[in-house]
């Protein structure tokens, strides 16, 4: 398994996790040098905090651990494709890649649809004017949270 499958999966892991205990089923690492320095789940709901994005949590988290706003030389591993407001913080934090294993498709099939947020803020989908890599990683995984997300009783939609 390559070192990107162990912390997308380390990202699904935490998504199905979260949706356990009825936060959403998006999970996120950060990783630099080899080593986690920051994760995060999808909080929004259970923090009432509209900007409780795994990616944003996984940040805050290792800004904190490392004792600084800029991340070079960090990935944000994350199990889905991150929204507008993920990429940017990304982008602040000056990691040097965002790779995801679902995409913004299965995200909306699972009631998560940001396309209009995408859309108004992302003009320029070619890959190769940002500053950072992104990739989408396929994962066998890549369903697991939006399954689990779909199969919870008591989650609360957006």
């Amino acid at each position: 398994m390559s070192d990107e499958q162990k912390w997308l999966d380390r990202a699904i892991d935490l998504a199905v996790a979260n949706v356990a205990r009825g936060g959403g089923p998006f999970g996120a690492v950060v990783v630099r040098d080899g080593a986690v320095i920051g994760e995060g789940t999808n909080m929004v709901t259970t923090d009432l905090d509209p900007t409780a994005h795994a990616e944003v949590v996984a940040l805050r988290a290792a800004c904190r651990d490392v004792g600084d706003f800029h991340l070079p030389g960090a990935t944000v591993y994350a199990s889905c494709e991150p929204c507008p407001l993920c990429l940017s913080a990304s982008l602040w934090a000056r990691v040097a890649a965002v790779v995801h294993a679902a995409d913004r498709h299965a995200a909306a099939a699972a009631g998560f649809d940001d396309a209009v947020f995408h859309g108004l803020l992302d003009p320029t989908p070619d890959p190769e004017a940002w500053p950072m890599r992104r990739t989408h990683q396929p994962s066998p995984r890549s369903e697991e949270p939006f399954d689990a997300w779909r199969a919870a009783p008591d989650r609360t939609e957006y």
